[in-house]
């Protein structure tokens, strides 16, 4: 399936499973080697991540743990940008070596207002696993340690990521086409 519609909208194949399966295997590579002999908490940002997550988590070595939150930041089909509620998050994570795991940053909006929150809880460590990165609209003065690959401003649809909930379940990722190309 090359054109995806969903709700009208038309998505042209962007990145192959094949592809993104050999994303996740080097993220998980690099994370294995810098946290050889170390147990690491994962935190998961839910919905988007989830299937990013899963493939990630069965190629870490060690006996790692897992945790889901989510955030609240949307009003409407916008980003606020502020971290209204913290969901899920139910460990202490004090003195831990943390990972969150994102399936997107583009500004960084709600990934600073997390990471500030975050802090105050005091983990030993804490970085940011994000499979994909915006950098055309990324401005923010963090670092995001694990960038699977620098994307495009165009809506992606497709493993994990939705419109509307609709297109998670596919198994590669679908740019939005332009309506020129149409």
């Amino acid at each position: 399936m090359e054109t995806v519609n969903i709700k009208g909208k038309y998505f042209e194949k962007y990145i192959t499973n094949e592809e993104i399966n050999s994303i996740v295997k080097s993220l998980s590579q690099r994370i294995n080697e810098d946290y050889f002999g170390k147990e690491i908490y994962f935190l998961v940002i839910l919905n988007g991540a989830f299937l990013f997550a899963s493939d990630l988590f069965k190629q870490i070595k060690g006996l790692p743990r897992i945790n889901f939150i989510k955030v609240s930041s949307y009003s409407g089909i916008s980003s606020s940008g502020k971290v209204n509620e913290l969901i899920g998050l139910n460990e202490d994570i004090t003195g831990k070596d943390v990972i969150i795991i994102e399936d997107i940053v583009d500004t960084g909006n709600t990934m600073e207002e997390l990471l500030k929150l975050l802090k105050t809880k005091e983990p030993s460590s804490l970085e940011i696993c994000s499979l994909m990165l915006k950098p055309n609209s990324f401005k923010k003065d963090f670092n995001i340690k694990y960038i699977g690959k620098e994307i495009s401003d165009e809506f992606i649809v497709g493993y994990g990521f939705d419109l509307d909930g609709y297109g998670r379940n596919l198994k590669d990722i679908y740019q939005l086409k332009r309506k020129a190309d149409k």
